[in-house]
Parts: C-alpha cells; structure tokens; sequence
C-alpha cells in the first residue's frame, strides 16, 4: 500500500509518500501508526503526535480504528482549519 504524508508530517518523516508492505497483524490505521513508527526514528519523531493529525484511505476520512484491509493509499494529515 501507499502511505503518504502531508505538511510538517512529511517534513518529519523526510519524504512525501512510501510504498510500504506492513505485516498482516497491522489491521488498523492505529496499528499502521505503531508499526511505521517502529520504522526509523524519522516516522517515531513523525508519529510521536499521533493524536493531532487526521488520516484517510483511499481519499476518504478514516478514524484510527478503521480497518486497513484492501486498502490502496492511506494519508496522514495535520488537522483541518479554516472558517
């Protein structure tokens, strides 16, 4: 699957997008966060704030318990603002 990042996450992890082949205990986008952050110290230090940033699969907004099965692309983002 394609994980990508946006803003200071990809600042963070020092790249835009990866291919990645996690595991297949890695069930949730919580569990995505938790192996990627096992990854390189650059993800840990990305995923240290795991409760501010919002995540999507396959373009669509997905909480950290949804499941990840078949997905192609998951995207990690800063929270939204705006008025």
């Amino acid at each position: 699957m394609k994980v990508k990042y946006f803003a200071w996450l990809r600042q963070k992890v020092g790249l835009s997008e990866e291919d990645v082949t996690p595991p297949p205990e890695v069930a949730t986008v919580q569990d995505l966060v938790t192996w990627l952050s096992a990854q390189s110290a650059r993800h840990a230090d990305a995923f240290a704030e795991a409760k501010v940033f919002g995540a999507a699969i396959d373009k669509k907004v997905a909480t950290f318990a949804t499941p990840i099965a078949g997905a192609g692309e998951v995207a990690f983002f800063p929270p939204f603002t705006g008025g």
